[in-house]
């Protein structure tokens, strides 16, 4: 049985117009390179069309990922958030105690992470010790460079895009 994959809405509208877009409009632009390059003759010595199959490939690799995925998502309902613990969905400003600096995370199922977006992963060092804690507690995280600290400082829904 396939493991559940936790999504935000905004995580599974995104894979959604992904999929989306892959089957209706890459299939198509793919198979017209594949067209044009059958039609410039012999295929053993056809840069174009190999490139072309290898992009084929890659997408119908892609679908798959992605229907995969969704077959098996766990959406989780921002709205619905309860916000006196941190948990998928929330949005959490915390302090980092070492350095003095705020941070602000959008905690996310692992498929969605992006830390230059600031989307951790529950999954992630941070988010793992993150997930549960109440406002004003302060966590430790044990990484590779030693432990970090970080007080939660305010646990929020994320702004609807």
């Amino acid at each position: 049985m396939e493991q559940k994959r936790v999504l935000t809405y905004e995580g599974l509208r995104a894979y959604e117009m992904e999929l989306e877009d892959l089957k209706v409009n890459k299939r198509k632009e793919v198979a017209q390179k594949i067209k044009e390059a059958r039609e410039q003759g012999d295929l053993s010595e056809n840069a174009e069309y190999d490139a072309a199959k290898d992009e084929q490939r890659d997408i119908e690799t892609r679908i798959e990922e992605l229907e995969k995925i969704l077959k098996n998502a766990e959406v989780v309902v921002e709205d619905e958030v309860n916000l006196d613990r941190i948990s998928i969905g929330c949005k959490v400003r915390v302090k980092d105690m070492e350095l003095n600096e705020e941070c602000e995370y959008k905690i996310v199922g692992s498929s969605e992470a992006d830390s230059l977006k600031g989307k951790i992963s529950n999954e992630s060092p941070v988010g793992r010790a993150l997930m549960g804690a109440k406002k004003g507690q302060t966590v430790k995280v044990e990484t590779q460079v030693g432990v970090l600290k970080f007080k939660v400082l305010e646990i929020d829904r994320p702004q609807s895009a």
